[in-house]
């Protein structure tokens, strides 16, 4: 690599390490590369300005953010947890399985895992821990763990961001995480019942019958939405940017409209947050598109693409290879900086090999979704300490069965790509 490289390098790294937000790190690493090969610096805005405004699936992004933290605030949450409560509620480990029902909800509203984790697990959180057979320790793991389901069940924010990056299609790639998502929440389940089995966790007390009918009329205006969505993009109704401005609609609606949970005082606070949210991203985004911009101006990709080729790999080999890589750089770095840096660089080898980009977008997110859930980076542990309490070291205890578990489902993606596949081939996203 040249010496401008080394320099965006260094300066990215010693950003990092000095804690300077990652976007501006991004940013500062960008114009070193330009001063050092005597470029142009107003080349940053022009990259920036073209990357945010001649992509259109971006406006999804913000949209979702904004969609997830209205329901967060409009007891949506709640809603969904009693509903699941008369489903679920009166097995062993009922208010365990019941998060992880009530994720599989949330996640076809929401997209986002600190989303899942800040809102309904919150709600199970304190639920648990007002028992006596549930830990601390087992009800954060519980909760995080569930909350990796919101990027895997469509709609996906990083599906929406791997989709700028790579050109794969956006409905395609939503449907490539309804079987792994189900999957997920379905090895999550038993996971719960042999641990409640094992420690011989009573059963809950059922939700007396003449309730019934009340939870089931309050949570069935918030289970529309994934219909509504998932309808709307699939019938051709809107496109799946367009299903990020009507889940934003649909849940103000329901929020301040129907269930009258919204003030004015907290509609601000929610706009505030989804504008510091979309900002955040929107800064690693302009980052990104300066260090692509450096990247393939040397050629790192195609010189990547050139090394797995003359290393003779597989498909399968390549795909063990990107996953390690993943979990590696997953505890270390953050998703949409894996995202936008390093899925770029590794496309054109993919390409070359003939890798499916639905299945390597999903394998990815699902990668990084493992990263959100395990130490030292762990966003998921970091945002479930903060709001409960629950130190890191009690949920790692109690959250390696889903993480092998996690570890077990990525493996059999990798080897059956079908897993992924076969319902967007069923749909016609994909052809063969």
């Amino acid at each position: 690599m040249s010496g401008a490289i080394w320099s965006m390098v260094a300066v990215l790294v010693g950003g990092m390490l000095l804690r300077m937000p990652i976007g501006f790190s991004m940013i500062a690493s960008g114009i070193a590369y330009l001063l050092v090969k005597g470029q142009d610096i107003g080349l940053v805005a022009e990259q920036v300005g073209n990357g945010l405004y001649n992509s259109y699936v971006l406006l999804a992004v913000p949209l979702f953010v904004f969609a997830a933290n209205i329901m967060n605030a409009g007891t949506v949450s709640e809603r969904i947890f009693d509903f699941c409560r008369i489903l679920v509620g009166r097995m062993r480990g009922g208010l365990a399985q019941v998060d992880i029902l009530v994720s599989v909800i949330f996640s076809g509203m929401s997209g986002s895992a600190i989303a899942d984790a800040a809102g309904p697990g919150l709600v199970t959180i304190r639920q648990m821990l007002k028992k006596p057979e549930y830990t601390r320790g087992f009800a954060g793991a519980v909760v995080v763990a569930s909350a990796t389901l919101g990027p895997i069940i469509p709609p996906s924010i990083p599906m929406v961001i791997y989709a700028l990056v790579s050109g794969a299609s956006v409905g395609a790639l939503f449907l490539g995480g309804v079987v792994p998502g189900f999957l997920m929440a379905a090895l999550m389940m038993g996971t719960v019942h042999v641990i409640a089995v094992k420690r011989n966790m009573p059963k809950d007390d059922p939700v007396p019958r003449s309730e019934w009918a009340g939870l089931i009329f309050r949570g069935a205006l918030p289970l529309s939405m994934p219909i509504v969505l998932l309808g709307g993009i699939y019938s051709g109704a809107f496109t799946p940017t367009e299903a990020a401005a009507v889940a934003a609609l649909h849940s103000l609606i329901l929020a301040a409209v129907v269930f009258r949970a919204l003030t004015w005082r907290s509609f601000w606070g929610v706009v505030l947050e989804s504008t510091r949210g979309s900002a955040v991203i929107t800064l690693i985004l302009a980052g990104s598109f300066m260090l692509n911009y450096a990247f393939t101006a040397e050629g790192v990709p195609q010189a990547m693409a050139q090394w797995v080729e003359s290393m003779h790999l597989s498909k399968i080999q390549f795909l063990l290879l990107v996953n390690v890589m993943f979990l590696v750089l997953g505890c270390f770095l953050d998703v949409s900086v894996l995202l936008l840096v390093f899925v770029p660089m590794l496309l054109p080898a993919a390409k070359l090999l003939g890798v499916d980009l639905v299945h390597f977008g999903v394998l990815v997110v699902l990668n990084m979704m493992i990263g959100l859930i395990h130490p030292p980076f762990g966003m998921l542990l970091f945002v479930t300490k903060a709001l409960t309490g629950i130190p890191i070291g009690e949920m790692m205890k109690e959250g390696w069965p889903f993480l092998l578990m996690l570890l077990c489902l990525l493996l059999a993606m990798t080897f059956f790509p079908q897993i992924v596949l076969w319902l967007p081939q069923t749909m016609g996203y994909i052809t063969g």
